[in-house]
């Protein structure tokens, strides 16, 4: 029977074998000498030789549009694309997809998703919108305004316009309805 100083005088003996195998045993250094050659190696510098000069216009700086902020794409924008049946038709297809959720088919603020949003969607048919150029429209569409989000990852600046086309039919479509109704 070992009694209990035994006992710590054996597992201490034993942890001290330990320590001294430990400290006794190469480094990693020793052992893989080619680890260290990352410190001895040549230096790589990389602007050494100067970089390829690009040819003009290659590389998109400002993604394709110029940068500006909604003032000046009210004023400075205009739509370059016609009201043919092919970009009404694609713009009503984009407007449905990206704008109808929240303003409605109709435009008119009334889509599904409306009553769960903090503020109101804009009228866009009888509102304020009606009134405002297409720059305007087309900008708030690019870079999002008050709640409303940017679309400018969504979509390319072709489907904004023919988006600002759609509305200004809906805005053309409820004067008419206006004046036939009076």
């Amino acid at each position: 029977m070992i009694g209990p100083l035994a006992r710590t005088i054996r597992v201490g003996g034993f942890m001290i074998a330990v320590a001294i195998a430990v400290a006794t045993l190469p480094t990693p250094a020793d052992c893989f000498p080619w680890s260290i050659d990352m410190y001895r190696g040549p230096e790589v510098q990389p602007y050494a030789e100067a970089p390829r000069v690009t040819p003009a216009d290659t590389i998109p700086v400002h993604g394709g549009e110029p940068p500006m902020s909604l003032e000046q794409a009210t004023i400075k924008m205009h739509n370059p694309l016609q009201p043919t049946p092919e970009n009404l038709t694609n713009g009503k297809q984009q407007f449905n997809t990206y704008c109808a959720p929240c303003h409605g088919e109709s435009g008119q603020g009334n889509g599904p998703v409306a009553h769960i949003l903090a503020k109101p969607p804009k009228d866009l048919v009888a509102g304020t919108s009606k009134d405002l150029p297409d720059g305007y429209i087309y900008g708030a569409i690019r870079d999002g305004i008050l709640s409303m989000p940017s679309y400018a990852e969504e979509m390319p600046p072709e489907q904004r316009w023919q988006i600002v086309m759609y509305l200004r039919s809906l805005q053309a479509a409820s004067a008419k309805a206006k004046v036939a109704g009076n």
